[in-house]
């Protein structure tokens, strides 16, 4: 059998069958720091596509951190087929600082394409963009909710396109929402150039949560499965078929005040039910927060002092029925999972 080219990345060759940490250079810090984006490539020896996992776009949405921490160590990539671009985390800045921006207090994923010299947004998504995103055929891009928010494991898709939808049933999440796509974002310039992405939404911002993490790990290796990159070796199936969501709507607090919510992300609601109450301070009056159709609850805030108008609970429309088997199915597979025996991934 012919030996399978090296990898050509950062000015080194990685030989088929062989993995290599590797960073891109990117700027400089004020006081003379240097900063780079870091990418682990590992090279299987066999064909297949070459993908990207990413996560920390934004700075403090360090689960997806965790997530790739879990990946790099699977002993499923032994076999891949293919080269696998990681990169724990895009936006050092964010990450360094705790915060989901950059220094300038741009959002990252508003500043694609990029510019070689632009702001320094503009040149870490060019860096990104054409360095990694643009050299794979597809792609997963980690992320969470915002901090004082948690999202339910869900993965999102770009309307219309059937390699992402394709993916999103691989990976095994409850919850596949539609989701435009946004001018400036990574999926929107990505998708111009042929190149669809998976997002994955999951966990709150600055913080953990273990089943989260023990989903996107299994979902990221699914998906991998899915395009003959894995073998099918320890890597279950979904036990329930994800549910499309169409639509989603905030649903916002009617008053301002203390916030007691009495419904978590991932249950199921009917049109009518109290999900949460506000009342001022000295408990004369409360308003409650009440769901205006079925659906199931993909994320809430955690914040317990709300202004007028705060988002508190995201809503996807879906068969209520089916949402929560998939939701229980999910906990219990994680839950039971051989992958994530703590001797081989925690």
């Amino acid at each position: 059998m012919a030996t399978r080219a090296d990898f050509d990345f950062a000015g080194q060759g990685i030989a088929a069958g062989s993995r290599a940490s590797l960073t891109l250079p990117v700027s400089i810090l004020p006081d003379h720091t240097p900063v780079g984006l870091g990418v682990e490539v590992i090279h299987g020896k066999r064909n297949g596509p070459t993908v990207f996992v990413s996560a920390a776009v934004h700075g403090d949405e360090v689960i997806g951190v965790e997530i790739v921490r879990r990946l790099l160590r699977a002993p499923q990539l032994k076999s891949l087929r293919g080269t696998l671009l990681v990169i724990p985390v895009v936006n050092s800045y964010g990450f360094l600082s705790r915060s989901r921006y950059l220094p300038d207090r741009r959002d990252l994923n508003r500043c694609f394409p990029g510019h070689p010299s632009g702001s320094l947004g503009s040149r870490l998504a060019h860096i990104f963009l054409n360095e990694v995103v643009l050299r794979c055929s597809f792609g997963i891009d980690l992320h969470s909710a915002a901090i004082h928010r948690t999202n339910l494991p869900q993965v999102r898709v770009s309307p219309k396109d059937r390699v992402t939808q394709r993916m999103a049933l691989d990976f095994g999440a409850p919850v596949v929402l539609t989701s435009s796509l946004r001018e400036g974002s990574l999926r929107a310039v990505a998708a111009r150039h042929d190149v669809p992405i998976l997002l994955f939404e999951a966990g709150e911002g600055l913080r953990f949560d273990e089943m989260a993490v023990r989903a996107g790990v299994a979902g990221i290796l699914r998906v991998l499965r899915g395009a003959d990159m894995l073998p099918a070796k320890g890597i279950a199936k979904a036990k329930a078929a994800p549910h499309l969501c169409t639509s989603s709507q905030w649903l916002r607090a009617p008053a301002g005040g203390l916030l007691r919510t009495f419904r978590a992300e991932g249950e199921i609601v009917a049109k009518g039910d109290v999900l949460a109450s506000v009342s001022d301070p000295f408990g004369a009056v409360e308003t409650d927060l009440l769901a205006p159709e079925p659906g199931i609850l993909i994320g809430r805030a955690i914040l317990p002092v709300v202004n007028e108008g705060d988002a508190i609970f995201h809503l996807a429309q879906l068969s209520p029925r089916a949402a929560e088997a998939t939701v229980d199915d999910l906990t219990e597979q994680l839950e039971t999972d051989p992958l994530f025996d703590e001797d081989e991934i925690i």
